[in-house]
């Protein structure tokens, strides 16, 4: 056991197998003497969340959490002169302060680790991850306890595949603990939720969606936390839930990772998208200042469990929310998930390579969007918020790139565009795996590590796009 102390939080790593064999003859274990004899430290209690439906009451509290503000937005600044004066020739160009141990960095100065927010933007950012994690835990749950073994058994997810599911759920155990211990007394608990899903398939595409987004917002603020001792712990609890929506893909059907860059995004897109599935929280629950955009649907969203998505009519997801999961009600003769035809099939697999694509560049996108001050989140106490309305571009968010394409308004809040033809590099089309939409104002350029200053421009969305 490592264990780390600083300002009273703990935290320890143990290592622990799964299913471990016993120990065979020939084999050596170390003396008890040798074996740690200390406690594992606890985890935060949890709940089993009884209660799943909307939210029925009326808010008592309204708005994101807020103080003085500056400026409507923060200005663009030319870069850092000091940043572009490194020679990068491979050579070492100052004194090592110790052996092996080139020069520069940062928290490499031998100063004891601090893991706990050091401005609101830490606390704020931490408590959206750890909203996540909650969520998290209890969708694989819900999942669980709703659908039977014969369910289970019909979408093609044995017992070991349930078995990994839970054991999902007790990850998020760990990293809500984590993320607890980092926030202290007023760290956000456990809600009440409301999922719209009806079938096994339904449960794991919402799954591979949810931690879609759960990732990626974290992401987008990791290297811009000013406690990078809480950056670096909860890089190791993202890393796991990459692992997670990977596998949700594989159960899914999909292609397990079809890009070659995961994507980012800003704190107030990630509340976006989740924010509509928590029902209510308990009385005091900490707030967060992040912004709740009006919600963006593709209507026409490639519908993974067609043969030929590009057969995808409206409306073929659940409910009309920004990130809803597939439909998997389709004509027999339609669905991919009893195809013996390689190529075709999508139960679920290590992998499938799909012959028909569920997206292409050219493909005619429509979309329908709400209008701001809508209740939404928690008791619907956050209300939609947006600081413009004429909706002009389609930003298409995905891998390291940001891709303006133009919408064309239909009527008053809706309109259509056409998917990108964009690659990232040679050979790695941008467009894939489930990636993100928004509309916008402008087409301003920004790249992932300034993203966030899209967010003025933000007309609604984002929506999550099933490009691949």
């Amino acid at each position: 056991m490592v264990a780390v102390r600083s300002s009273g939080l703990f935290f320890a790593f143990v290592s622990a197998a799964v299913g471990a064999p016993a120990p065979q003859a020939g084999y050596y274990s170390a003396p008890a003497s040798l074996e740690s004899a200390s406690p594992a430290p606890p985890t935060v209690p949890v709940t089993n969340v009884s209660s799943h439906g909307p939210f029925t009451g009326t808010a008592t509290t309204t708005g994101a959490l807020t103080t003085a503000v500056l400026a409507p937005s923060i200005p663009p600044l030319p870069a850092n002169p000091i940043e572009t004066t490194y020679p990068s020739d491979g050579q070492l160009h100052g004194p090592e302060p110790a052996p092996y141990t080139p020069a520069g960095g940062l928290g490499t100065n031998g100063t004891e680790p601090v893991y706990k927010p050091q401005s609101d933007f830490d606390y704020e950012s931490l408590a959206l991850a750890l909203y996540q994690e909650w969520i998290e835990l209890d969708l694989f749950n819900f999942g669980l306890a709703s659908f039977s073994t014969e369910d289970f058994e019909a979408a093609g997810l044995n017992a070991e595949d349930r078995e990994l599911i839970r054991f999902m759920a007790q990850q998020e155990v760990g990293h809500a603990t984590l993320i607890t211990n980092i926030l202290g007394a007023e760290a956000p608990v456990q809600c009440t939720y409301n999922y719209p899903i009806t079938s096994v398939r339904e449960f794991v595409d919402f799954c591979q969606k949810l931690t879609r987004f759960g990732e990626s917002g974290v992401y987008g603020f990791l290297n811009h936390l000013t406690s990078r001792e809480s950056g670096q712990l909860l890089l190791q609890s993202i890393s796991t839930e990459a692992r997670q929506q990977m596998i949700f893909r594989q159960f899914d059907g999909l292609f397990p990772m079809p890009v070659w860059f995961e994507t980012g995004i800003p704190q107030s897109w990630a509340w976006t998208l989740l924010a509509p599935y928590i029902s209510s929280c308990p009385e005091n629950q900490t707030r967060l200042a992040w912004q709740n955009f009006p919600a963006l649907s593709v209507l026409n969203q490639p519908n993974a469990a067609r043969i030929n998505a590009n057969r995808t009519t409206f409306g073929e997801t659940i409910g009309n929310t920004s990130s809803a999961p597939l439909n998997s009600t389709v004509p027999e003769a339609d669905s991919c998930l009893d195809s013996s035809v390689v190529g075709e099939n999508c139960s679920p697999a290590i992998t499938h390579n799909r012959s028909i694509p569920l997206s292409f560049p050219g493909r005619q996108v429509f979309f329908s969007w709400e209008n701001p001050g809508n209740p939404v989140g928690p008791n619907n106490s956050y209300i939609t918020a947006t600081s413009v309305s004429d909706a002009k571009y389609v930003a298409w968010v995905t891998q390291l790139n940001l891709t303006y394409s133009e919408l064309t308004q239909t009527g008053s809040n809706e309109g259509y565009t056409f998917q990108p033809d964009v690659s990232t590099y040679e050979g790695d089309p941008a467009a894939n795996g489930t990636m993100f939409v928004a509309l916008t104002s402008e087409n301003i350029p920004f790249t992932p590590f300034n993203l966030s200053q899209i967010n003025p421009f933000v007309v609604a969305g984002p929506a999550l796009y099933q490009a691949g």
